[in-house]
């Protein structure tokens, strides 16, 4: 079955401009024509075609004309059809027994052009798979020559940058030139300074280290006198310190004095605390039943005042003395 894209009436089209060169169609021709559709859809319809030109080979192919002529030509074929058909029609039946004779030729042609047709189909769909390989690889060319002008723009830019920083390097390294010779001066300038400096720091330090060996003597003496008094202190603190050791024991032995006298204290004072929840247990029996002995009282007043209202409503004898 046709697919939908390439109509029949595209395919006659072809064929008629193919039949208009003097060419012979077939479905490469045609393909090439309308650019597009498989080799399938237009072998069906070319098969077609040439059906109903069997059928109709006594009508004129369509030309490429204006439609008024075109309608015109159709007018003065269909008339010249008619002459020549009722001028020949003595010729008729052996036409017809040719015909039969031509369709049985045609029947076995078909049927070797169907077997045909069968391979043609194959090798139409080979090349079909084909030609779509052939657009995979144009279209894969296509982006590598796309990407190969891009890396070749890309590569432009570089050289130029390239050319740039090297221009930027010359310059950097001329400067660099002028401050390594400035900088070479300045050293040598800075290293006649340092020897100035430097010989100046010696003699300063020469009369430095003069002062700081007498300073030493000086501190040398003032520590053995230092050590003299130390030892007079150390021995008027160890004296001071035998002192405090017996102070000391007798603290520790007032301090266990105490410590016992703090817990007869408050072991006494456990007792009374004991005392004390005992008592504190007791009240709250008596609180309760101080309350219990309340709501007693209060249920008895309000006995009593009920029997008081029923006694007031009940009619007594007079009293008699």
């Amino acid at each position: 079955m046709a697919r939908t894209g390439v109509q029949y009436e595209d395919v006659q089209r072809a064929i008629d401009a193919l039949l208009q060169r003097g060419e012979a169609p077939s479905v490469q021709k045609v393909r090439e024509i309308l650019g597009t559709g498989s080799f399938t859809t237009i072998s069906d319809h070319l098969r077609e075609w040439r059906l109903q030109r069997e059928q109709n080979r006594d009508a004129p192919p369509p030309q490429d004309i204006p439609e008024p002529l075109y309608a015109l030509t159709q007018e003065l074929w269909h008339k010249a059809r008619e002459a020549a058909v009722e001028g020949l029609a003595h010729y008729r039946e052996e036409a017809d027994q040719r015909v039969r004779k031509a369709r049985e030729e045609a029947m076995a042609a078909a049927r070797q052009a169907e077997d045909a047709t069968q391979r043609e189909t194959a090798l139409s769909e080979h090349l079909a798979q084909v030609q779509a390989r052939l657009e995979e690889r144009g279209t894969q060319l296509a982006r590598a020559e796309a990407a190969r002008e891009a890396s070749a723009a890309q590569e432009a830019q570089c050289q130029d940058r390239v050319s740039r920083l090297q221009e930027q390097l010359s310059h950097l390294q001329e400067r660099n030139e002028r401050q390594a010779a400035e900088h070479q001066q300045a050293l040598r300038t800075l290293a006649g300074q340092h020897q100035q400096q430097l010989a100046q720091e010696e003699q300063r330090h020469e009369a430095a280290e003069a002062r700081l060996m007498t300073l030493l003597d000086n501190a040398r003496q003032e520590r053995q006198a230092a050590d003299k008094q130390h030892a007079s202190r150390e021995t008027q603190w160890e004296k001071r310190l035998t002192e405090r050791d017996h102070e000391l024991q007798a603290l520790r032995q007032r301090l266990t004095e105490e410590e016992r006298e703090r817990q007869q204290q408050a072991w006494e004072e456990q007792q009374q605390q004991d005392r004390l929840r005992d008592l504190q247990h007791r009240y709250d029996k008596l609180e309760d039943a101080l309350s219990e002995k309340a709501q007693m009282v209060e249920r008895l007043s309000e006995q009593l005042k009920q029997a008081e209202e029923r006694l007031a409503k009940v009619s007594l004898p007079p009293f008699v003395y």
